[in-house]
């Protein structure tokens, strides 16, 4: 099997050569770490980390990517708007002002580069009016938001033999983008029909331009990106994801669930107990990335769900960082879920600067004979 095949066939219970072996990375902080315990300066982790383990990586094609940008467009201007006392007040490309340290600059707030801590002071959307100015910005046929070279990067797509996603922002991440989670907490009391306004129309919006994805190449998954649980509790009710939700999520799902997309997927952090039934609902098929610090248990989600859902992740970095034994027993205790399917182990998010390299090489060696590699 290539890397296409196997992830698609490993996350529909399917029955893979072997499963996709992803340890999970470390970002900036945590890569700094490693430079100084043995990962060679300026390569890249996951190549060093297969030579390290005697790996043998698999031949893909040139890798391609659609190019397509599924963000607010045009993207607000990414200004210092104040500089005092070791901090930066910013306003970030989603209109936000947010203050962060000056250890860090811009771009940290582009990506998740690394761990960043931030104060959100203001937010583009507070009132109808605001919003009204938002909507300008989600225009599925807004000049440059696909690449002039789209149809042949599609071509070149059709053939691929890697796995091929995109990251959609769901709707309770793009409406706490415009909002703010305070005022779009109370929005939802306060406000309701604006609520379902700006829902309906991202979810419109990201309909339309994904559709035009599918309609010239196939994708592998379409991973929705909603975190919206705290450690214990989701960030809203059910009963609200029901109302201001699900609406969207099943019409994504009726829209771009087939042939061309087999596998959507759902990535909340925090604990997604009491989501995961409204997710199968809505018929998504995988989730990530089962946080156990929040209190995710694979093996309690897999008793209680069954087959309805797949996962990504579930490893505590936590027991990572305390290395030895403490490894050995929390790949043990996810091992059930592994050998009954529907499960690509993983970092359960990115992997932490406490985790040393020896310590990361040692799990990912005893991940990779779990799931087939060695």
């Amino acid at each position: 099997m290539n890397a296409r095949e196997r992830y698609i066939e490993t996350l529909l219970f399917g029955q893979p050569d072997k499963i996709p072996f992803t340890p999970g990375g470390g970002r900036i902080s945590t890569v700094k770490r490693w430079e100084e315990e043995g990962l060679p300066k300026g390569k890249n982790q996951f190549e060093a980390l297969c030579d390290e383990l005697g790996i043998k990586q698999e031949k893909s094609q040139p890798r391609y990517e659609v190019g397509v940008s599924l963000n607010i467009m045009p993207i607000f201007e990414q200004k210092v708007l104040k500089h005092e006392a070791g901090h930066y007040l910013v306003q970030d490309w989603k209109g936000a002002i947010v203050e962060i340290s000056d250890d860090y600059d811009l771009t940290y707030l582009i990506s998740a580069s690394d761990f960043v801590t931030r104060k959100w002071h203001k937010f583009p959307v507070e009132n109808e009016k605001d919003w009204q100015e938002m909507k300008k910005r989600l225009n599925p046929d807004e000049p440059g938001r696909f690449p002039a070279d789209f149809a042949a990067r599609c071509a070149k797509l059709r053939e691929r033999d890697y796995v091929l996603s995109i990251n959609p922002y769901g709707p309770f991440w793009a409406l706490r983008d415009f909002c703010g989670f305070e005022n779009l907490c109370m929005f939802t009391i306060e406000k309701p029909e604006l609520v379902q306004e700006m829902a309906e129309v991202w979810g419109d919006f990201m309909t339309k331009v994904v559709s035009r994805i599918l309609n010239e190449t196939s994708l592998d998954v379409i991973h929705i990106s909603e975190d919206m649980a705290y450690k214990e509790k989701a960030m809203i009710s059910p009963a609200m994801c029901r109302q201001f939700l699900m609406p969207v999520w099943k019409k994504w799902v009726k829209t771009f669930k087939g042939d061309k997309c087999p596998v959507i997927a759902m990535d909340s952090d925090g604990f997604i107990g009491e989501l995961i039934p409204l997710w199968i609902e809505s018929g998504i098929q995988v989730c990530d990335p089962i946080e156990v610090a929040a209190g995710c248990d694979i093996n309690a989600f897999r008793k209680s769900f069954g087959k309805k859902m797949a996962y990504r992740g579930g490893v505590d970095k936590r027991e990572m960082a305390k290395g030895g034994k403490r490894i050995v027993d929390e790949l043990k205790r996810i091992e059930p879920v592994v050998r009954d399917g529907g499960f690509i182990p993983s970092c359960d998010h990115g992997v932490p600067p406490d985790v040393s390299w020896k310590d990361y090489v040692y799990y990912a060696g005893l991940l990779a004979e779990m799931t087939g590699w060695k």
